[in-house]
């Protein structure tokens, strides 16, 4: 069974930086994409960052762009993403998610920050920003 599991979410101050991990399960990442998501209180989920498996190429996209590092530790089958200068409208529930469609592709696209785009979900980890 595919497994994604997010965690390292909770209550930072603004300015802070924060790792959130998707530990996952089930799958080769080699033929596969992992994108984190985010959604905030009243608004639509949104798509900030993917990482290719097959050669670790990575794609950002939206306001927070500037301020996050995705990564990949695949010995650990954990991906990260790290937000950097945390900001209150960072509030959110982060979510990471598997697409098999990563072995179809050269080369990230916006496509993958697409919610559409991906077949397995993870419950998502509380980030709560405090000004």
């Amino acid at each position: 069974d595919v497994q994604l599991q997010a965690s390292g979410g909770g209550l930072v101050q603004a300015g802070a930086s924060l790792r959130l991990s998707c530990a996952h399960s089930g799958f080769s990442f080699d033929d596969y994409v992992i994108g984190w998501f985010r959604q905030a209180p009243g608004k639509e989920r949104e798509g900030v960052a993917a990482i290719k498996g097959g050669d670790g190429s990575t794609y950002y996209d939206g306001p927070v762009k500037g301020r996050l590092t995705i990564s990949t530790d695949n010995a650990k089958n954990t991906v990260y993403l790290q937000i950097k200068r945390l900001k209150p409208e960072d509030t959110a529930v982060y979510y990471c998610a598997a697409s098999y469609r990563g072995d179809t592709i050269a080369v990230l696209n916006p496509t993958f920050l697409y919610d559409v785009t991906y077949d397995y979900w993870g419950q998502g980890t509380q980030v709560t920003v405090s000004s």
